[in-house]
């Protein structure tokens, strides 16, 4: 588990004592208490593995974690932008995953795994979160560490020794497994299949619309009430408790800034970075070729496309020290900008380069890196405060409403008037200090309480907690047609020229269904793109990801698709289908064989955990589970259910 998290996470101490430490103590290992008092049992208790629990903050933190993820993976920044169906799957895998990490330390702990005081010292001294500038471990950065997520030494040493445990008794087991020749080939096949198309688009923008006289905006007013009306209004009070209200309240003394400064040298000291654009051929003559096509202009984007047999890669803002062949990073480093480079041989082959970007070396003094210092080490104490100040702000609300929230918990209280989507009467999202997820469950709880309701605190996305109370309601009504009417003549028109391009799309995909595609299909006027060849895992501009995924679905070349977006219709046509060699591409293939073994290995592991959940079969709170599910979902989301 560390050395996953060594590989994946960055390589700020933050993120390092966050999710290498915490996060630790989050999956299952019985040690709620860093964020919360567990105690006997409660509410906020999601499962129970023999004398272990899962809590809800712990569901909730691993599944932020895995929601983060998964939006990147989907091309989103905000993983509130993914469907409610997705981060409720999210949500489930999570607790599954925290079972089975919680079976495994049982186990452990029933075989008597003895781990030495020796190994859980080379560990600690290992971890670069406590180690100085020197390279060496630091027992004064280790003691700031830990004071800063509020975790005493002898529970670190016990995550660690279990951690060392649970290791040894998994990577005996994962460890002999590979993924096979054959399995290999076809998942290459798969993944690197290019396929061409020709394409046409049919654009909204471009069609013409005659203006509309009275009675057809008076008819399209009347047919489509629903885009005319105003929204409901409700004016709310609301109070907020989560990590980033809890950062602001919270000191930190210069001591510690300074500190953590001198540990994150490599952040704050910056020296000359560049991008680059690197292709390393098999040969001096394929090399050549490739020079002489990128010379004549090609775009990066074409030459990535043709050149199969070498090995491309983009390196942006890399120092001279992250490249790995210290020969192409001498050459790289001593080359102008914007001009080719090469060939030239190396220990990595015959490399071609194009140094896009210098950025000259750069300081930031402490002065200036003091605000993100604070927010930094605040951010890391903050989690583990929110827990132990739930009950007393509950506490505070029940006896007092929403109007006698004390001043030292970390909570803030604000009021105003907003509609279902967190917007003001304005139209600018309502200043509510929080994540876009807990802002959204804000809103939607807002909705959905009466007017003069009790407030009650709720537990809300991000480890966050809030409570309303609606003090008024203004219901929606249809805008009277004078005042929209600018508004209904857009409309009127973005609509016929919807349907003239969806009609004009139809049209052209039918022929090229009859004639054998769009080139031959396509009206005079109408222009037909040849893309770069699209693949499975990397998109190409201007192409929309939909579309790609219709092609690969088309059995031979020759056939047709029609895609509806927002901007108008595509209709493109399978012009070839380019099967890669495997004997071209060693790195793709290495690359290929390192991930499926590496997927079997985990389901070797996930296996034996799930054997193991036969000698103690969790125990699930459905009431605790469907409360996260909402807070991760929506209310939609939620729902009973069982790993």
């Amino acid at each position: 588990m560390i050395s996953f998290l060594r590989r994946v996470l960055v390589d700020s101490w933050l993120g390092r004592i966050i999710a290498g430490l915490l996060f630790l103590a989050f999956v299952g290992w019985g040690v709620g208490d860093v964020l919360t008092n567990m105690g006997s049992e409660r509410a906020d208790v999601v499962a129970r593995i023999g004398d272990q629990t899962i809590t809800t903050d712990a569901l909730l933190s691993a599944t932020q974690n895995e929601l983060q993820q998964t939006a990147r993976q989907f091309g989103v920044t905000d993983p509130s932008q993914l469907p409610p169906a997705t981060r409720r799957q999210v949500a489930q895998q999570a607790l599954q995953r925290l079972l089975m990490q919680s079976e495994m330390v049982r186990a452990a702990d029933r075989l008597k795994l003895i781990v030495p005081d020796a190994a859980v010292r080379d560990e600690i001294f290992g971890m670069q979160v406590f180690k100085g500038a020197d390279g060496r471990f630091d027992r004064s950065l280790f003691d700031a560490r830990l004071r800063q997520i509020g975790m005493t030494e002898s529970r670190l040493l016990d995550l660690v020794r279990q951690d060392i445990a649970v290791r040894g008794l998994a990577e005996p087991l994962q460890g002999g497994a590979s993924a096979p020749d054959i399995l290999v080939r076809r998942a290459f096949a798969f993944d690197a299949q290019a396929r061409t198309i020709d394409l046409v688009r049919v654009l909204d923008g471009d069609q013409p619309a005659p203006p509309p006289d009275a009675a057809q905006l008076h008819r399209y007013y009347d047919n489509h009430p629903w885009l005319f009306r105003a929204p409901e209004y409700r004016h709310a009070r609301i109070v907020i408790l989560s990590p980033d209200t809890v950062a602001r309240s919270i000191e930190i003394p210069d001591t510690e800034l300074r500190k953590l400064y001198d540990s994150e040298q490599a952040k704050y000291h910056v020296p000359e970075t560049r991008d680059v654009q690197i292709v390393t051929a098999p040969s001096q003559a394929r090399a050549q070729a490739i020079a002489a096509q990128w010379q004549s202009g090609a775009d990066w984007a074409t030459l990535q496309a043709g050149a199969k047999d070498s090995a491309t890669v983009e390196m942006n803002g890399v120092r001279e020290s992250a490249i790995p062949s210290p020969a192409l990073a001498k050459l790289v480093f001593a080359a102008p900008a914007n001009a080719l480079q090469g060939p030239s041989q190396t220990d990595t082959g015959w490399v071609i380069f194009k140094v896009t970007q210098v950025t000259p070396p750069h300081d930031t003094d402490f002065a200036a890196a003091r605000t993100e210092l604070r927010d930094q080490i605040a951010h890391a104490q903050a989690g583990a405060l929110v827990g132990p100040r739930v009950q007393k702000l509950q506490d505070a609300i029940a006896g007092g409403g929403l109007d006698h929230i004390p001043d030292n918990l970390g909570a803030v209280a604000i009021a105003g008037t907003l509609d279902a989507q967190g917007r003001t009467p304005d139209g600018t999202p309502a200043p509510i200090p929080a994540s876009d997820a807990l802002r959204q469950a804000i809103a939607a709880r807002i909705f959905s309480q009466a007017k003069g309701a009790n407030p009650t605190l709720v537990q809300g996305p991000d480890n966050g907690w809030y409570a309303v109370a609606v003090d008024t309601v203004t219901p929606g009504r249809l805008q009277p047609f004078d005042t929209v009417g600018d508004s209904v003549r857009a409309a009127w028109l973005d609509a016929a020229r919807r349907h003239a391009a969806d009609l004009q799309a139809t049209s052209l995909y039918l022929t090229a269904k009859d004639r054998g595609g769009v080139a031959a299909a396509a009206a005079p006027g109408q222009q037909v793109e040849h893309p770069a060849p699209l693949t499975r895992t990397r998109p190409v501009e201007n192409v929309p990801p939909e579309l790609a995924q219709l092609v690969f679905r088309l059995p031979r070349t020759g056939q047709t698709v029609m895609l509806d977006q927002p901007d108008g219709f595509y209709v493109a046509t399978l012009t070839a289908i380019t099967q890669p060699d495997p004997a071209a591409q060693p790195m793709e293939m290495q690359r290929i064989r390192t991930g499926l073994s590496q997927s079997m290995q985990d389901d070797i592991g996930i296996a034996y955990a799930m054997a193991l959940q036969k000698s103690a079969k969790p125990k699930i709170n459905a009431s605790a589970l469907n409360t996260v599910l909402s807070s991760v979902a929506g209310p939609s989301g939620a729902g009973e259910s069982s790993p």
